[in-house]
């Protein structure tokens, strides 16, 4: 199962080539930021992450209330944070 996952951007690995790092759960990772750049985005923004792409912008609130309500599937979430830590956008 493949989820879409809130997490929030804690740098902006380079602006130009659209790539941020994104903490999910106390795990980091470079994700596209592409999608969502004529949005505008910044350290602090939280984004929907689905396959190594942040699909939308959204609210901290909502981000929160996704993400625990992602938390009790159990094993697609555990599965889901074991092929986001493992996997790499290049």
């Amino acid at each position: 199962m493949c989820l879409g996952i809130p997490g929030e951007v804690v740098d902006i690995i380079d602006e130009d080539a659209g790539l941020a790092t994104v903490e999910v759960s106390g795990v980091r990772r470079a994700v596209s930021i592409r999608l969502v750049q004529p949005e505008g985005i910044g350290v602090g923004d939280w984004v929907l992450v689905h396959v190594g792409f942040a699909l939308s912008k959204i609210d901290e609130d909502e981000a929160t209330a996704t993400l625990d309500q992602i938390k009790r599937l159990g094993q697609p979430y555990v599965d889901e944070m074991a092929a986001f830590q493992e996997t790499a956008v290049v």
